[in-house]
């Protein structure tokens, strides 16, 4: 095998305006973005990592390009733990969470893609997965919408073959319960019995709201009910999942396997979902995941379904990808021939490393 140097980082910024002013159950989305950075080898070849940029998005460029990258210049792809721990502590007064954790998040992912580019295996293949076909779930029903358009694209999600779709509560900041468990009525109603159909609150509510209205629409047959507190309200999440038997999802708000220890300890989580662009990367999710495994609970990871494929694959108890509908127009421009769920399904590309392709031409 030949000896990969890695010569030069860059990042670029991308966004795109949400034109139609977005609404969840605690803040409006304006613009979706993504931080892009490619990793480049003295043998030519290029990995490519990601994260989001939604607020904060020329800090995490600055971050990789000035500080993390030229930490990586004659470094060895395949030395992704000894990078890792020496960048997390290059920044660990002020950087343990948050926008220098995406960035950490980023370099790590394009070791990644460039390991198995050198090994010329799919991701998927490297970390031990077999699996090529995964499971994926629509996710989008902003609580902006009336019913009327939050039944149509739950509508238009069945249409386009999903299985599964997630949709928001939390209208009027999450000061409406009955509206909410109106909202959902009528989408169990045009969906059926036989989609599956999880709600996800954005933080909305204090736990005893959250499982009142839990226990109103458990009814609907729902899958699981997302971040019903404050992200980091650990005893709210408790006191919720002690309050109903609808399972819990949290965890993309979450940062390194110290996080998933925590929500996990205090019984806080039934899926569990990080996020592999922000918690720490590809290296530390693969710590998340056994730590899921090791208290038998679901790994269902949040977004960038075309990164998390290859770790839900690899995952014994990896459940399924979530699409979010905001960023298809983005992802579609950002990368050539990214793969399509079809009928609720995405098939991994038998390509080397993340098996992604940017848009060169996009990108300038």
């Amino acid at each position: 095998m030949i000896r990969h140097v890695i010569r030069e980082v860059r990042a670029d910024l991308i966004a795109s305006p949400v034109q139609t002013g977005f609404q969840d159950a605690t803040r409006k989305v304006e613009t979706v973005g993504m931080c892009v950075i490619r990793v480049n080898t003295d043998q030519g070849l290029t990995g490519i990592g990601v994260t989001y940029h939604e607020v904060g998005g020329e800090a995490i460029k600055e971050m990789i390009e000035r500080y993390y990258g030229p930490k990586l210049i004659g470094r060895d792809p395949f030395e992704t733990e000894e990078i890792w721990e020496e960048l997390f502590h290059y920044a660990r007064g002020v950087g343990r969470k948050g926008l220098s954790f995406c960035a950490l998040s980023a370099v790590d992912i394009a070791l990644w893609d460039l390991k198995g580019k050198i090994m010329d295996l799919p991701l998927y293949r490297l970390l031990g997965g077999n699996k090529k076909k995964v499971p994926v779930y629509a996710s989008g029903g902003w609580t902006s919408y009336d019913d009327d358009a939050l039944v149509a694209e739950a509508l238009e999600m069945v249409r386009r073959g999903y299985k599964m779709i997630k949709l928001k509560v939390g209208v009027e900041g999450g000061r409406n319960i009955r509206r909410d468990a109106q909202r959902c009525r009528k989408v169990r109603e045009a969906i059926g019995p036989d989609i599956g159909f999880m709600v996800d609150a954005n933080n909305a509510f204090h736990s005893g709201d959250a499982v009142r209205l839990a226990n109103e629409i458990r009814e609907y047959d729902i899958l699981f009910f997302e971040e019903p507190v404050f992200a980091d309200d650990i005893p709210g999440l408790r006191r919720f999942r002690q309050g109903t038997d609808i399972p819990l999802g949290t965890g993309e708000h979450e940062y390194t396997r110290y996080g998933a220890r925590d929500l996990i300890l205090g019984e806080a989580v039934d899926y569990l979902q990080m996020d592999v662009t922000r918690c720490g990367g590809i290296t530390e999710m693969l710590k998340v995941v056994a730590l899921s495994q090791a208290w038998n609970l679901a790994f269902a990871p949040h977004a960038m379904e075309h990164i998390h494929m290859h770790l839900v694959s690899a995952a014994a108890n990896g459940a399924f990808l979530e699409r979010l509908f905001l960023f298809e127009n983005i992802t579609a421009m950002v990368f050539k021939d990214a793969p399509v769920p079809e009928e609720g399904i995405l098939t991994i590309p038998d390509k080397p490393g993340l098996g992604l392709e940017l848009n060169s031409e996009f990108l300038r």
